[in-house]
Formats: C-alpha cells, sequence, structure tokens
C-alpha cells in the first residue's frame, strides 16, 4: 500500500510540474507497477504484466477513440463551422448577443461531440466573431471553454471523462452510466451556468486582448522589429536568406545552440522579409539571395542589431514597422500575422522551434509566443513548446491555410479557404444519431412491448439485448469511413494518441490502489468526516475535492484517483456510492480553477491573453455555486 501511496505521488509530482509529457507520465506509472508486481522484479504492488496493460483493452479507452474518431468525422464536413457562422449572423456587434450565441452554440453541441475538438474547431470562430463586433476575444473565449464543460456533461459522450468513470463504476459497482443518465442534472447545470457567465462571469473578465487587435502591439514587439540595408561589402552578398540567418546568428543548421569559432555567443535573429526595389518578396524566402541594397526586416533586439550592423556591413533605415498595418501593407501578397494554438497530440509540443525545424518545415517566422501566461520575445528558438502556448506566426495566406490544414494547430482565425465536405454532413448526422440512438434505446422494454403486442415470443429475446457504447461507437466509425465521412488515414490523425496513452497508463493506477487497500484505508479516513458531518456534507467534500485535484492534474487522472476512494467513503458513511461516483464524475469534467485543469481551458489560454489568475477569478465562484446546485441535484435525483 505504502509503494502505492509512493508511486501516486510521484505521479502528482510529474503531472503538475510536466517534467515529462502527461502520457510518457502514465506510461512510466503504468511500467513502474509492473517492474513491482508478480511478473517483475517484486511483488509490491499486485499489479500483473497482464493487469498493467489491461488499460489499451479497457473499454473506455477504446470507446474515447472511436469518439474522438467520431468527432474528427463530424468536424471535417464543416457542421460545427456551419453553426458558427449562423451564430456570428445572429450576434452582431452586440456583446451580449455574442455572448449568448457562444454559450448557446458550444454547450449543446458538447453534448454530442467531444467537447474538446469542440472548442478546438470554435476558437478561430468565435476569435474572428469577437474582432468583427469590436469585442475583446478575452471576453469570449473562457465562456466558451466553460460552456463546452457544462454541453459535455449532458451525455455519456460529451468527454472523456464520463466515458471514464462510467467504465469505473460498472466495474466497482456494477453500474455503468446510460447514455442520458444524468441529462436532466447537465441541463440544470447548463442553464445554472450559462446564466452566471452572461450575469456575472463577463464582467469579471479583464479585457486582456485589445479590441482594436494589433499583433505588433498586443505581443509588444516594436522594440524587436528593425530594418536594416545591405551594404555592397556586406558578406551577406550573394548568399540565401536561410544561409544568411546561419551565418549572422552563427547557429548550426541542426538548430543546435553554442558560440563560434571567436567563443562570441550566438546571436538572436530572424530575416523577416525582403524589400528590393519597393517589392517584397514573400515565400519561399529561405531560397532568395540577397543583393546589395536589399532591405532586410528583422526580428532581433537592440544589442543584436548592433553587433550584426558592426560585423555584417548592414546600415539602419528609416524606422521599422511599428504596427500590424506597417508589417503587412498588403494582405493580398505579403506576409500576415496570425495566431496559432499548440493542441494535444501535435508534433511540436515538447520541441522547440529549432529542434521542429518550424521555419523551414511551415515557410513562416514565430515573431513571438505566449507560454503559461508568459510572452517570449527572444531566444525563442530554444524554449521548449507546451500544448497550449499560442505562436505568433508570420506568412504567406497559402502557409496559413497549409498551417490550418494540418492537426498540428489551431489557427485562431478561420482559414481563407477551408477544404470542409458539406456534401457529407447528412451522412455525418445520420452516424452520430444511429451512435447514440443505439447505445440509448431502452432494448428491454423494447423487446417485451412488441412480444406483447405481436405475440411472437421470439421477440421477448430483446430484452436481453445489450448495445454498448463501445460497440456502437466502433460501427460508427466503420460507418464513417464507408460513406466516404473520412478517409481511412485520418481516422489515425483523428485520435490524440497522448489521451489513449494516458488513459492506458493511469487505469492500473486505479486497480493497485483498489487491490492493495489503499483505496479501503483512504475511504475510511475521510469517512470519519460523517461523523462531524451529514452525508450529503460529505459528498459536497468530495466534489470539492475531486474539484481541486483536477485543477492540477488531468481530469482523467482525478477520476481513476478518486472514484474508488469515493466508493469506499460512502460504504464506510452507509451512503449511496452511485451518488458519490456522480459527484466525482461532474467536478472532473467541470475544472473551472485553472489552465491546466482542463484542456479547453488551455486552448483558450494564449488567444485569450488570459493570466493564470483570470481562470481562478471567474472559476472560483461558479465552481462553489456549481458544487451547491450538483450536490443538491444528485441527492434529489438519486438519493443519498
Amino acid at each position: 500500500m505504502l509503494v502505492v501511496f509512493g508511486i501516486v505521488v510521484l505521479a502528482l509530482v510529474l503531472f503538475v510540474t510536466e517534467l515529462l509529457p502527461v502520457d510518457v507520465t502514465a506510461i512510466f506509472v503504468m511500467v513502474l507497477l509492473m517492474l513491482l508486481g508478480p511478473d517483475g522484479l517484486v511483488n509490491l504492488t499486485h499489479i500483473s504484466a497482464a493487469e498493467g496493460i489491461s488499460g489499451f483493452s479497457n473499454p473506455a479507452t477504446i470507446t474515447v477513440l472511436a469518439m474522438l474518431i467520431l468527432s474528427s468525422g463530424i468536424s471535417r464536413t464543416g457542421l460545427v463551422q456551419i453553426l458558427g457562422r449562423k451564430m456570428a449572423a445572429f450576434a452582431g456587434t452586440d456583446r451580449d448577443r455574442q455572448l449568448l450565441a457562444t454559450i448557446g452554440v458550444a454547450g449543446p453541441v458538447s453534448g454530442f461531440i467531444n467537447n474538446t475538438p469542440v472548442v478546438a474547431i470554435l476558437v478561430p470562430v468565435i476569435t474572428d466573431l469577437a474582432h468583427a463586433g469590436k469585442t475583446s476575444p478575452s471576453k469570449l473565449l473562457i465562456p466558451l471553454s466553460y460552456a463546452s464543460m457544462f454541453g459535455g456533461m449532458l451525455t455519456l459522450i460529451g468527454t472523456s471523462t464520463n466515458i471514464l468513470a462510467s467504465d469505473v463504476s460498472a466495474r466497482l459497482l456494477g453500474r455503468p452510466f446510460g447514455m442520458f443518465e444524468f441529462t436532466h442534472l447537465g441541463v440544470i447545470v447548463l442553464l445554472v451556468g450559462s446564466v452566471y457567465l452572461l450575469t456575472v462571469g463577463h464582467r469579471l473578465l479583464p479585457e486582456r486582448v485589445p479590441v482594436e487587435e494589433d499583433y505588433v502591439r498586443e505581443y509588444a514587439i516594436e522594440e524587436y522589429l528593425t530594418e536594416v540595408i545591405v551594404d555592397p561589402s556586406s558578406p551577406l552578398v550573394g548568399q540565401t536568406v536561410a544561409q544568411a540567418i546561419d551565418c549572422a546568428t552563427r547557429r548550426p543548421r541542426d538548430g543546435r545552440t553554442g558560440t563560434d569559432g571567436d567563443g562570441e555567443a550566438e546571436l538572436d535573429a530572424d530575416i523577416l522579409q525582403v524589400v528590393r526595389d519597393g517589392e517584397e518578396f514573400i515565400e519561399p524566402l529561405g531560397r532568395k539571395t540577397i543583393r546589395a541594397g536589399d532591405v532586410l526586416r528583422l526580428r532581433a533586439d537592440r544589442d543584436t542589431v548592433r553587433r550584426l550592423i558592426e560585423r555584417d556591413t548592414l546600415t539602419l533605415t528609416g524606422h521599422p514597422p511599428r504596427t500590424e498595418a506597417e508589417l503587412e501593407p498588403d494582405a493580398e501578397t505579403a506576409q500576415t500575422l496570425v495566431e496559432v494554438v499548440i493542441p494535444r497530440g501535435s508534433s511540436l509540443a515538447g520541441k522547440s522551434l529549432a529542434s521542429s525545424t518550424f521555419r523551414q518545415r511551415y515557410d513562416a517566422n514565430v515573431l513571438a509566443f505566449r507560454s503559461r501566461g508568459e510572452t517570449v520575445r527572444d531566444d525563442m528558438d530554444r524554449r521548449r513548446i507546451r500544448v497550449g502556448d499560442t505562436l505568433l506566426v508570420q506568412a504567406a495566406p497559402d502557409s496559413i491555410d497549409r498551417l490550418a490544414d494540418t492537426d498540428d494547430f489551431i489557427v485562431a482565425h478561420e482559414p481563407s479557404q477551408p477544404h470542409y465536405r458539406t456534401e457529407k454532413i447528412p451522412h455525418a448526422i445520420a452516424i452520430m444519431v444511429g451512435v447514440v440512438a443505439l447505445a440509448a434505446a431502452p432494448w428491454g422494454a423494447v423487446g417485451s412491448a412488441l412480444a406483447g403486442v405481436t405475440g411472437v415470443g421470439a421477440l421477448a429475446a430483446l430484452s436481453a439485448l445489450s448495445m454498448p457504447i463501445l460497440v456502437t461507437a466502433l460501427a460508427g466509425v466503420v460507418a464513417m469511413v464507408a460513406s466516404g465521412v473520412l478517409e481511412p488515414t485520418e481516422m489515425y490523425e483523428a485520435v490524440e494518441w497522448d489521451v489513449i496513452f494516458l488513459l492506458a497508463g493511469i487505469i492500473p493506477l486505479g486497480i493497485a490502489l483498489e487491490q492493495t487497500g489503499g483505496a479501503d484505508l483512504l475511504g475510511g479516513l475521510v469517512a470519519t468526516t460523517g461523523a462531524y458531518l451529514p452525508a450529503i456534507g460529505v459528498l459536497w467534500v468530495f466534489y470539492m475535492t475531486t474539484g481541486l485535484f483536477t485543477g492540477v492534474i488531468s481530469n482523467n487522472a482525478s477520476v481513476v484517483l478518486m472514484l474508488p476512494v469515493a466508493i469506499e467513503t460512502a460504504h464506510g458513511v452507509g451512503a449511496n456510492p452511485f451518488a458519490f461516483v456522480l459527484a466525482v464524475t461532474f467536478a472532473a469534467s467541470t475544472a473551472f480553477l485553472t489552465p491546466v485543469g482542463y484542456q479547453t481551458n488551455l486552448f483558450v489560454y494564449g488567444p485569450g491573453g488570459y493570466k493564470f489568475s483570470d481562470y481562478l477569478r471567474v472559476g472560483a465562484p461558479l465552481q462553489l455555486l456549481l458544487s451547491v446546485v450538483t450536490v443538491l441535484g444528485i441527492a434529489a435525483f438519486w438519493g443519498l
């Protein structure tokens, strides 16, 4: 038991500090449990090799995988984007209507499409809506994330947390969730949360991003933009832009850091544009040969510029671009600025700009980026990029479109030429309706009714028929590929593999807690509060504890760790254990307090320009309000 507790503490430290990606941490925990199990070095955890890898075949893991693919199929038809544009048409420039439209679309849609991709799809739609209506995106993006969490509690498939909790409940209590098990309470949470955001929440949100958007000023990069003329005697004459960048900064082509041959520290600079005879050259900029008299637009601090001028025979000229309009004078032909968000599963997550060869792969320059509330403007090539970071990218319009077409980025503005399979919308809707209907249908009642009406006793066999969401979801995946909604290769691109590995790796930890008696011990300790609190008070404590826990680790990890303890506590105080399962599930799926507690919060962190404290300011009153509403609702609907 002590060994398993030690592994839990180690996992929590790694989750909080992000020394390793969350999925790598989960796999490390899984391996550690097996090494210290009966098939490993010494049997301390009671986790065999079969149990250690059971997370990969767990119904929750496979169901989440299938739902991610189904959600991707919906998004590729452009259905959510169409709803977003209709929302924009309804909202206009009125802030209250914009907020109402944001919540009104994100909430209900998230009940039937996994809420994480819903937010990823709607971030650019909401950002464009805010800018068109002269509203700060900061006023709309946290409400977008929160509304998607409300909506995720409308059905079993709204969020991966629900699916995982259903599996744990089935294993420990023999009672999985039905498709609409808690929809009535979910509707109440959605309505109460929406009223809070519409009346109080948006007033607590500061306008972090200026209403008049100007990325140059917003990211405060004016001091990092400079124009220089290449003198005839400059060693840069005759070199390509790519060679000049490497030469001028003394940076090896493989992106490694170090010093030049004279021991001079490498410089941090980028050539953003080349202007020759009044003509601005765009991609592929790296292969453009520099000539005497060319004007180079640089991103570099003042000290770096001074050293470049002294070393490479350059001359300062005019004034550097001070606004976005000056940096991109002709949107038709010049490079443009756009924000891109790093989602889970991005190939850039965990890498630096240098190691990912970003500039070469995407024909784009990063001028600055936001990471966990900090704006980074220098030494960017060596900084590790994390999920939720927002990059300010300069590139040609077609390069921006290519960025939008990959799963590595969420472009914070809709692409100029979106590629959607709108003709497949009816197929996608029919498939999703079939998946939900087949999993939700009361087959027992249907069989008995048909047998009674027709007199055909064989129809009573329907009463024994069970159609798990796992089966219907996988059938839906096959149907989407067969109908052309998805290409076969797109199935693999749709899966957020870090989520799958997180689930597979963390599930054995919950099993270890149960098998070593750790869950019993913790449950017994918490149950002692029953001597001072009524059962509903203990239930509230579990809700708040899970919410705080989820604020620092992933929602899925908190469910796996908290549910066994909650069930044991319920037995200890003589309460309904299913009520405690629901409290933990709702609390883990509605984590408002921090940007790292829930992935949708990370998606809006950078585009909204938020600080960590913004989530606490808006989320703490909401968390407290919903703790009362949810706990009272559980007690009323399911009893204690």
